[in-house]
């Protein structure tokens, strides 16, 4: 393969980014599981935020595992292996609404600062496309933090 990025460079990202698949498929389940479950008087509000997060969520994973496949790597795919590579921790039972809107926020988050652990990597070994898939994932995750946090706020 020779793609202009050294096998070794493009293997430190592709588990840079398998990290960031980890990441981001546990957040998809744990938004679709309060999309699922959530109660209370902002259920509505709080039912269609989740579908929108857990939705674009799933649509991102395909481009992360399809990018470390392009690096030469095969991506994870299994719950063994998305649970040893995630920083994100399993919700027990079922959280009510205020603390699903926090565990979802620290979940954006992380996933936010997955992304960026990436990059200096990434512009070191001139790998453009790793960059403009980072700085996209950075910005919906950040935007969703953003708007998790304004829904915690008095």
């Amino acid at each position: 393969m020779d793609i202009g990025i050294s096998k070794k460079d493009r293997e430190k990202i592709a588990d840079g980014l398998s990290h960031l698949l980890a990441d981001s498929y546990t957040l998809y389940l744990k938004t679709h599981n309060f999309h699922w479950n959530v109660t209370g008087p902002m259920f509505n509000t709080l039912h269609v935020m989740f579908m929108g997060q857990y939705t674009e969520l799933w649509n991102a994973l395909d481009l992360i595992a399809e990018r470390i496949r392009a690096l030469g790597f095969p991506a994870p795919g299994t719950y063994k292996e998305f649970v040893a590579l995630t920083v994100i921790k399993e919700s027990e039972g079922v959280p009510n609404a205020t603390e699903m809107l926090k565990q979802l926020l620290a979940g954006q988050e992380a996933v936010t600062k997955t992304a960026r652990s990436i990059f200096p990597l990434v512009d070191k070994a001139g790998d453009e496309p790793t960059a403009d898939l980072l700085t996209q994932r950075m910005q919906i995750h950040e935007k969703n933090a953003w708007m998790l946090r304004s829904m915690l706020e008095n």
